[in-house]
Parts: C-alpha cells; sequence; structure tokens
C-alpha cells in the first residue's frame, strides 16, 4: 500500500470507529476527518469543499423542503385522513399503513416520509388500545423499502447515482431503481405486513407522550359557500373521528346549542366547538376547509402574506389577560392575533372561546403572524411552552403542491430537466405561490446530513484516486475467486449490509459503490448490476437502531430495546438478499 492509501484507510477506520463508539455526532466525525485529510495532503486543498457542491448533497437539501412543502399544503392529510381506519385488524393496519409509507417514500425522501406518518400511527394505536411498538417498527421497515423503487427516495439511490456519471459518464434515472428495488420493496412488504409484526416483542411503550399532552376547546367557523352547509352535524362525526377531534357542540348567533346540536343543519358563519390535540384541529379544519374562529381576521392575516404560526403559551397570575378575554383586551386587533383554543383541566368552557375569562394555569392555542410568536408572547406576559413544530395547513394549494411535485418528478424521469434543477424549480414554485414560507426554508434542511455528505465525498473520491477502492475490491474478488458471479454479488451486498447496519448508510454507500465498480471492471462485467447491489443492500438496514435514521426516529415512542430489530430485521435482510439478487441479473445483465 502506498502513503497515501494508509493515511486514507485509517482516517476511515477513524470514523467508522468513531461513529460506532456514538460518543460524537457523525457530521463532526466527518468534518474532522476531512480537514485531518486536507492537512495530510491526501485531499486536495482545491477538493476540500467540492463535496458541498455536488449532486448528491444538493439533491438531498432540496428533497427535505420539497417533503416539507407536501406536508404544509395538506397533501400527506388527504391521504391517510381518507384511508386510515383505526377498526382495522392489525395485520390489516400494518399492510395499509406500510403501502402508504412505501409509496411516499418513494417521492419524497424516507425519513419525512415516517416523521409524516408516525404521528397517524400512534394515534391509530392509541384509538384502538393497542401497544404503537406493534406497528411503528413495520412502519419505519416499509418507508426504508420504500424509498429502495426511486432515485430520490433514499439518499443511497443519489449518492450511486452520482458516482455512476462520474464513473460512467451517465447517471442513474429516476426510475432505473424500481425494476430491483420494486421487487425487493414488495416482498418486503409482504414479509412485515403477514409475518414480520408477529416477531417484535410486546410490551408496554411510552408514545412519546402524545397522550399526556392537554386537549384544546377550540372553534371552527363555517365559512360562506362551505360544502359542510345544509349537513347534519352528525355527519361530520366520521370526519371529526378519523381526525381525533371530538365535537361538543355548536354555536349559531352566539348561543350555544348542546342535545339538538346533533341533528341541526349547519348554516354559514356557525361556530364548531370541538376539543382535541393542536395538530388534530389543524388536520380536521383542513379536511372540512374551515376557517378558524375569527374568520375576518384570518383573511387579514392571510393576505398579508407574511404566513402563520401556532405558538402555546401558560397563563400566570401575573398575565396581562388574567381575568380578561381575548376579546376584551383586544388581542385581534391590537396584536394580530386569534385566541384558537383553551385548554383548561377539570371544567368544560360555556362560552366562545374569545369571550371566555382566562385563568391561571389555562393553555392558550395562539395563531399569530409568523415571528410574532415572542413579541405576542411577552406583551401577554405568559410562559411559552417549548415548540412542538405546529404549522398551519394550506389546504387550498393542496393539488398545486401535488401538481408541481409531479411535473419536476415527470420532467426528471423523461430527461427533460436534470434532477436537481427540477427540485429547485419546485422550491423556487412553493416559496412564489407560498405554500411554503421563505424563511423557513433552511429550517426543514437536515443540516448535518449535508456536513456529513460534504464531507465524505472528498474522502471517497480520494480513496479512489489513490487507488484505495481498487485495492478493497481486489481483496474481495481474490476472496471469491472461482466463484460464480452471482455469488459474488451475494457477498458484496452482504459486506455492504453489515456496514449499513453499524454505519450510516451515507457513508458506507460512498465506499461501497466505487468497490463495486472496481470489482465488476475486474470480473470484465457491467458496474450496474454491482451498484445496484450496493444501492439495495446500503439502504436495507434492519438489524440495529443506529442503521437507518428510521430505526433510531422509533425507538423511543415504539418502547423498543437494542435487541428488538434483529427479530424482524434480520429474516427481512435474508429475504432482500434472496430476491434481489435474481433481480438483479435480470433486469441488469452482466454483459457489457
Amino acid at each position: 500500500m502506498t502513503t497515501d492509501q494508509i493515511i486514507l484507510f485509517c482516517l476511515f477506520a477513524a470514523v467508522f470507529g468513531l461513529l460506532l463508539w456514538g460518543r460524537f455526532r457523525y457530521d463532526l466525525v466527518a468534518f474532522s476527518a476531512l480537514m485531518v485529510g486536507v492537512v495530510l495532503g491526501v485531499v486536495p486543498t482545491e477538493d476540500a469543499f467540492s463535496g458541498f457542491g455536488h449532486p448528491a448533497t444538493l439533491v438531498v437539501a432540496l428533497v427535505l423542503i420539497v417533503s416539507a412543502g407536501l406536508v404544509r399544503s395538506g397533501a400527506v392529510f388527504l391521504i391517510t385522513r381518507t384511508l386510515v381506519d383505526s377498526s382495522r385488524a392489525l395485520g390489516g393496519h400494518i399492510a395499509l399503513m406500510g403501502g402508504i409509507g412505501a409509496v411516499l417514500s418513494a417521492f419524497m425522501n424516507n425519513v419525512a416520509a415516517l416523521a409524516l406518518l408516525m404521528p397517524v400511527d400512534i394515534q391509530t394505536a392509541r384509538k384502538a388500545g393497542r401497544n404503537p411498538g406493534l406497528s411503528l417498527m413495520p412502519l419505519a421497515f416499509a418507508t426504508i423499502l420504500g424509498g429502495m423503487v426511486t432515485l430520490i427516495g433514499t439518499p443511497p439511490n443519489i449518492i450511486i447515482a452520482a458516482i455512476r456519471q462520474e464513473s460512467l459518464g451517465e447517471p442513474f434515472r429516476m426510475f432505473d431503481f424500481a425494476p430491483v428495488g420494486g421487487v425487493a420493496a414488495i416482498a418486503g412488504l409482504a414479509f412485515v405486513a403477514l409475518f414480520g409484526w408477529r416477531l417484535i416483542p410486546n410490551r408496554d411503550s411510552d408514545t412519546g407522550g402524545a397522550e399526556n399532552l392537554a386537549d384544546y376547546v377550540a372553534e371552527l367557523t363555517v365559512p360562506q359557500e362551505s360544502e359542510q352547509i345544509g349537513k347534519r352535524l352528525a355527519e361530520l362525526y366520521e370526519t371529526a373521528e378519523k381526525s381525533d377531534v371530538a365535537i361538543i357542540g355548536l354555536i349559531r348567533d352566539g348561543k350555544r346549542r348542546y342535545g339538538r346540536a346533533a341533528n341541526a343543519l349547519i348554516a354559514a358563519e356557525d361556530t364548531l366547538v370541538l376539543e382535541a390535540r393542536p395538530e388534530a384541529i389543524d388536520e380536521f379544519r383542513s379536511a372540512l376547509k374551515l376557517d378558524f374562529s375569527d374568520s375576518k381576521r384570518q383573511e387579514l392575516l392571510t393576505a398579508d402574506g407574511e404566513g402563520l404560526e401556532v405558538i402555546e403559551v401558560v397563563v400566570p397570575e401575573s398575565a396581562r389577560i388574567t381575568g380578561k378575554t381575548a376579546q376584551g383586551i383586544g388581542l385581534s386587533w391590537r396584536q394580530s392575533t386569534i385566541l384558537m383554543g383553551v385548554s383548561r383541566q377539570g371544567s368544560r368552557l360555556t362560552k366562545h372561546v374569545r369571550q371566555t375569562e382566562i385563568l391561571p394555569g389555562d393553555i392558550l392555542l395562539l395563531l399569530c403572524p409568523r415571528d410574532r410568536g415572542a413579541d405576542v408572547t411577552e406583551w401577554l406576559g405568559c410562559l411559552p411552552l417549548a415548540t412542538r413544530g405546529l404549522n398551519v395547513t394550506a389546504n387550498e394549494k393542496v393539488w398545486l403542491a401535488i401538481g408541481l411535485f409531479a411535473a419536476a418528478v415527470a420532467a426528471a424521469s423523461f430527461g427533460l430537466l436534470y434532477l436537481p434543477i427540477a427540485l429547485g424549480l419546485v422550491v423556487i414554485s412553493y416559496v412564489l405561490t407560498r405554500i411554503l414560507p421563505i424563511r423557513e426554508i433552511y429550517d426543514h434542511i437536515e443540516w448535518p446530513v449535508v456536513v456529513l455528505l460534504g464531507s465524505m465525498i472528498p474522502l471517497g473520491s480520494a480513496l479512489e484516486t489513490s487507488g484505495g477502492t481498487e485495492l478493497i475490491a481486489g481483496t474481495l474478488t481474490d476472496l471469491t475467486a472461482g466463484l460464480p458471479t452471482w455469488m459474488v454479488l451475494t457477498v458484496l451486498m452482504v459486506v455492504t449490509m453489515t456496514l449499513s447496519d453499524v454505519l450510516n448508510n451515507t457513508a458506507t454507500t460512498i465506499v461501497a459503490a466505487p468497490v463495486g465498480i472496481q470489482m465488476a471492471q475486474t470480473l470484465g462485467v457491467s458496474p450496474d448490476p454491482f451498484l445496484m447491489a450496493v444501492a439495495v443492500a446500503a439502504s436495507a438496514a434492519f438489524l440495529t437502531p443506529i442503521g437507518h435514521k428510521n430505526n433510531t426516529l422509533i425507538l423511543g415512542p415504539g418502547g423498543y430495546q437494542f435487541g428488538d430489530y434483529w427479530r424482524m430485521g434480520l429474516p427481512l435482510e435474508i429475504i432482500i438478499i434472496a430476491v434481489s439478487i435474481p433481480a438483479i441479473l435480470v433486469f441488469w445483465p452482466l454483459a457489457i
């Protein structure tokens, strides 16, 4: 080995060791390794930050922003509220949620897809009276499987497409991963839905505290020309139940209706009185296209164009609003803020929310102009609760958001636009159409992942330039000498899966993809089957909670232990290898 190779192998060994140790964040580890590589001369100074402008890094960042826009527009609510039913049997629920998660993951980042569906799954489990741990792991695995199907579904696919372009002159296209990834995803989903969930230990679980969050008594108004006008209030109960909302009354002309409210015909400007958590209130409002309690003030806030935010505050005895009403202190016209709901333990509210006298200890749910939350809280003299990332769904733009995204995917798929350009245009369109406020764009980028990619890509390039990947490939080739090519592919997949289970799958892909290309060149066959093997294997990290971010996300809410993952993950990885190797050989022939 040359000196440069020894230094690079030591750097990668240090990176992998520190990632396994887990004492330091992976982005700090990767960036430190990059800086050491530059200082030691194995990474050229002019290439030190080339990874931050790499197409793979840009696509990962853009996908996260686009995912946030799809959430904000209500596209995900549109899917889940029409399909999810808490009365469905567990196996059926897992199959349905897994299918939804897989489809979403194919067209958006699979971490974002799980983040969207995890609260829905926990709510459904709570309604059904079962442990959410029985369905969260299958959902997480399903979103990982779905990401294998398209170019943008998971970072390893993006990285492999970029490496193929650098090495072979042409990247993989949007749906080139679909034949092999689709076979693996379908087989994996079938196993997870039919048998896999039965292998999960059933123990008491903490649902992330969701059941302990206070419910608010809130109000929503029926706007003019609403589709709900003329319906009986009872007809809304099914939608309310799906959104986890309790309709507890109806206010018309300032008077509260109780016993006969269920049979009352809904009229314009009626106010529905609800009891629910903030996320459920917004989902219900989005589903039925209702207005907030102060519809006139809502119109002014929306027209302002700066965007809205939802905040939660606790009322101390010294607060300006204590002993008064929101209407009485002029909250709406003084601070352009709407009191959406009040949470008061032990008692029900009997008046309009904005006409209710606020007591010490009440928790208020406020809708205010974006970035004005701190000022409003200070003016009220209240104490802010820790932010829960509450957002206001722009449900009137749901089809616009879906259409813009679908057009970009189609343009990239047919080669009309380079994928990063297409996604960049979607981001610009989301900002111009106010689907996603411009001030939020950078909040949705997972910067540690960007730093990891930007740091590891130059190191991976240096390893390849120094002949390090050729050395690794030669070693694996020597170990598999005389074996048929399908067995060589199997060994490559097993090694890649093993690394991905204990390391970040992005780092694993950066190392394994060039190795796969070198092995193919040594054997004199097409590199595409080897790249596909790496793509599937790098994503198939199911044995540990650290193998994939989705596995980590469910660790607490599912009440899992470190050793729970391999019970379903080990047979799943075996199935993935068993179905992927034949699919690779069929769809990606070895002949050059």
